[in-house]
């Protein structure tokens, strides 16, 4: 081979080797730019109306969550069809963590056995990214009531209720929410009878309780935990496991005799199912960091929610556990929603 023929050889690997590196550059520049998260704002949609606990910390997140990100967070209510509407516009969304929402156990755990035409899959068309609060119900009586007829406990309201069939009433926020699904479980596992009133929504379920229509309910204790400061109505037992730091002299449902008494009301962030595993976590770190900020808890706190932020992977399991538990309580209740 002569000395020319080399040097020409050489050229063009030397040429050819530059066009693949330069190629392989200009392939890998879009790749890195689709891994850049996020790029531009996020939608955080609340399913519920403005000015709720889900609300109120969707925009405290909203705000602590953009300082971690670098791009606004805007909130949007979708309210509608007890959270459905919202939670379907995001389990429809693109997978790509830029339209997240604040579901509730109400969308994620209670509504899949409430509604025979759920327009979403709760666990395959999500991706969980961490809960947000656990808040307990509470027990509630019409102070007069509990004092007139010597009620004091969970004891003596079921006692109560065994001598005088067909007397004792309860309301809640309508058919199919926690507090109906509460007092059909408290019915179940104590075998007692009393009347369900639904009520358009909690607030008017409070003041029917404080005026006497109506003569206990579970309420949501951040709502709830006021009255009973003020005297104005009779705390019982609260429904989840544990007690609260917020109420610590008032026993569980449980601790009061009744087994498998174990509610409360839960919210969390999630995004479209299929949402890669890189903006999963780096979600899940941004919420986690936020939640774990001290203003952060303290809000929390006051609304009876000690709950800490948890993995994605937790966040998943503790989702499907809820579903398979409110499956037999809906059941229990025989609420149905069309």
């Amino acid at each position: 081979m002569t000395r020319s023929l080399v040097s020409a050889t050489r050229r063009a690997l030397v040429g050819g080797a530059l066009a693949l590196a330069a190629g392989l550059s200009l392939m890998a520049a879009p790749a890195a730019a689709q891994t850049e998260f996020p790029s531009k704002p996020l939608r955080f949609i609340v399913p519920y109306p403005p000015g709720g606990p889900l609300d109120t910390m969707a925009r405290l997140l909203a705000e602590k969550v953009r300082d971690a990100l670098g791009q606004p967070v805007v909130v949007e209510n979708k309210a509608g069809a007890g959270g459905n509407i919202g939670a379907d516009l995001v389990a429809k969304a693109a997978p790509d963590g830029y339209t997240l929402v604040m579901g509730a156990v109400a969308t994620h755990a209670i509504n899949p056995f409430l509604f025979a035409n759920l327009p979403y899959d709760p666990i395959k068309d999500f991706a969980p990214i961490t809960i947000v609060a656990s808040v307990p119900n509470v027990l509630v009586m019409n102070l007069e009531f509990a004092q007139k007829n010597k009620i004091n406990s969970v004891a003596d309201l079921i006692d109560y209720a065994k001598k005088n069939p067909g007397r004792l009433n309860y309301g809640s926020g309508g058919n199919g929410s926690a507090g109906h699904l509460s007092g059909e479980l408290l019915k179940a596992r104590a075998g007692i009878a009393a009347e369900h009133i639904p009520y358009q929504g909690a607030a008017p379920a409070q003041l029917a309780l404080l005026s006497g229509q109506s003569d206990f309910m579970f309420d949501n204790l951040a709502a709830s935990a006021p009255l009973i400061k003020d005297g104005k109505v009779k705390a019982l037992a609260v429904t989840t496991a544990k007690r609260s730091s917020l109420l610590p002299d008032v026993p569980t449902v449980e601790e009061s005799g009744v087994k498998g008494f174990d509610l409360g009301t839960w919210f969390g962030v999630f995004a479209p199912g299929g949402t890669p595993a890189a903006v999963v976590a780096k979600l899940n770190k941004a919420y986690g960091d936020a939640l774990r900020l001290p203003d952060v808890r303290q809000r929390l706190l006051t609304m009876g929610s000690e709950q800490e932020p948890m993995s994605a992977d937790q966040f998943a399991a503790f989702v499907k556990a809820e579903k398979d538990k409110y499956q037999e309580i809906v059941k229990i209740s025989g609420a149905s929603l069309n």
